[in-house]
């Protein structure tokens, strides 16, 4: 990673962590972008799964009072699950694939509610989520938008909603960085130098978007992400239908 690149990670990665202290989401998706420029796939997911785990570790530990841990505990056992299932597929990630799954994922937003009758307080459905998402978070890198419609009918406040998403998006990157580790110990050290020194603005940015997120409504805040999930899935579904053309 040269000087340039790495200086605009270091920033990439202030405004992604900002974003996903505000909207729960959102900033992976963006980082993933950059990532995927800099990186072979599989190295952009480990890469991404160190930010995401210092991003929403620190939001997690900032929130962690609203964290609702029984929901955690059964979306954990999810995840696990879901990476047991794509390793022994043998799942390997490239762009094309990774870009048109992150670009669907809007249509998830602009569902209507009345559609789902998911509810993450429930044991089944909490299940449910750490499997879908888990396996989301490890074949295309971001799984934000479909663990949202496991929230439509809890009972979570918009702080509680941030939270949990958060510590259940630590386990799922935790287990993602594992899946991936043969690239991330591919990378040199220069890579993962730069990758620590952007740590601690990931929890600068995470700070600096937790204090925005309690100024907002709750209605604001669905609102403003739904816009911004749609905005940024069409530009990945253009890039992975061009990628596939190629």
């Amino acid at each position: 990673m040269s000087l340039l690149i790495g200086s605009f990670f270091v920033f990439v990665v202030f405004f992604t962590s900002m974003l996903s202290g505000i909207f729960g989401m959102a900033g992976g998706l963006v980082l993933m972008w950059f990532l995927l420029l800099a990186f072979p796939a599989a190295s952009a997911m480990a890469v991404h799964g160190a930010i995401q785990l210092t991003a929403n570790g620190s939001r997690a530990w900032l929130s962690r009072r609203f964290i609702v841990w029984r929901t955690v505990a059964f979306m954990t056992l999810g995840v696990i699950s879901a990476a047991g299932l794509l390793m022994l597929l043998g799942y390997s990630a490239n762009a094309a694939t990774v870009s048109l799954l992150i670009g669907l994922m809007p249509i998830l937003v602009w569902m209507p509610k009345r559609w789902f009758h998911l509810n993450a307080n429930r044991t089944s459905h909490a299940l449910l989520c750490g499997m879908a998402s888990g396996g989301l978070t490890i074949a295309a890198g971001v799984s934000g938008p479909l663990i949202d419609i496991f929230f439509v009918r809890s009972r979570m406040d918009r702080r509680e909603v941030v939270a949990t998403k958060a510590m259940i998006q630590v386990v799922a990157h935790s287990i993602k960085i594992l899946f991936y580790l043969s690239a991330a110990l591919a990378l040199g050290a220069g890579d993962w130098g730069m990758v620590l020194l952007a740590a601690p603005l990931a929890i600068l940015g995470t700070q600096v978007g937790t204090h925005v997120l309690h100024r907002l409504t709750d209605a604001n805040f669905r609102t403003w992400t739904r816009w911004i999930v749609t905005g940024i899935g069409i530009f990945y579904f253009a890039q992975g239908a061009y990628l596939l053309s190629q």
